[in-house]
């Protein structure tokens, strides 16, 4: 069984994070994105369970190397870094595109049974990159998988959303996001990052996606993302809240407050 696992380098949660021109400054505490982690994980025990490969794929910067050693170091066999300048401005369309077409080059040397992802990447939040992974290779798609079994033909998911619960089966090769509630990823130990060490880590650019798809046709870069930031800025500190004694007219204080901050 062959699993790809789409990660993601993000800003860490945890760091101070700088906005210039309009922009999230990138590069500087940048890290594996954690709900990966889960996506990792899951695609680890199924070759565990079945034999195979886990290759861990992300698109992003040079520093994305930081990330694809971390997902070597916690199961997966060989990792890929997408990375070039013409990929700068990407949104969702256009990272799926890149993605999709690596699974298809890889699918050239042998193919590749399932897509494995996490629920959300914690800078953007969309979770919908993996819909438009399965959308554009024609995959089946299970997303927010909080439970999940692999047959050597089909993929059976716990799926829990707007208070139902869902048992959903798909026929592979598929598409599937994963949920935090999951698994608990491995904390790698000091033979584990001896090991990653040796596994391979490569590096393409656009033009090694060449003879799978028309690069010039994907939505990549600025010019090809269908959504544009127009402007942004740092959230402004907390301050003290105003408190307000209710000596009966607390109801009209509040719609005065109300209609004041609606001006």
């Amino acid at each position: 069984m062959r699993v790809f696992v789409s990660i993601k380098h993000v800003p860490d949660v945890m760091s101070e994070r700088r906005i210039e021109d309009g922009r999230l400054v990138r590069g500087e505490d940048d890290t594996l994105n954690e709900l990966d982690e889960n996506a990792i994980e899951a695609a680890f025990q199924a070759v565990e369970e079945h034999g195979g490969e886990v290759i861990a794929v992300t698109m992003g910067p040079e520093d994305a190397e930081d990330s694809a050693m971390l997902a070597l170091q916690k199961g997966a066999d060989r990792a890929i870094v997408i990375t070039d300048d013409r990929l700068a401005g990407s949104d969702i369309v256009g990272t799926a595109q890149v993605l999709a077409a690596a699974a298809r080059k890889l699918a050239e040397e042998e193919p590749i049974d399932l897509i494995v992802t996490g629920m959300a990447s914690l800078d953007g939040m969309t979770s919908m990159v993996p819909a438009a992974i399965a959308a554009d290779l024609q995959w089946p798609y299970i997303s927010l998988a909080s439970e999940i079994q692999i047959d050597e033909d089909a993929v059976e998911a716990l799926r829990s959303a707007d208070g139902f619960d869902d048992r959903l089966r798909a026929g592979l090769p598929a598409v599937v996001s994963v949920t935090d509630q999951v698994n608990e990823p491995r904390f790698p130990n000091f033979k584990d990052m001896r090991a990653a060490r040796k596994k391979p880590l490569d590096v393409w650019t656009l033009d090694d996606l060449a003879d799978v798809t028309d690069i010039e046709s994907l939505a990549v870069g600025e010019r090809g993302a269908g959504t544009m930031v127009l402007a942004a800025d740092e959230e402004p500190e907390r301050t003290a809240g105003q408190i307000v004694q209710d000596a009966g007219e607390g109801g009209k204080r509040l719609a005065d407050y109300i209609a004041e901050v609606l001006k």
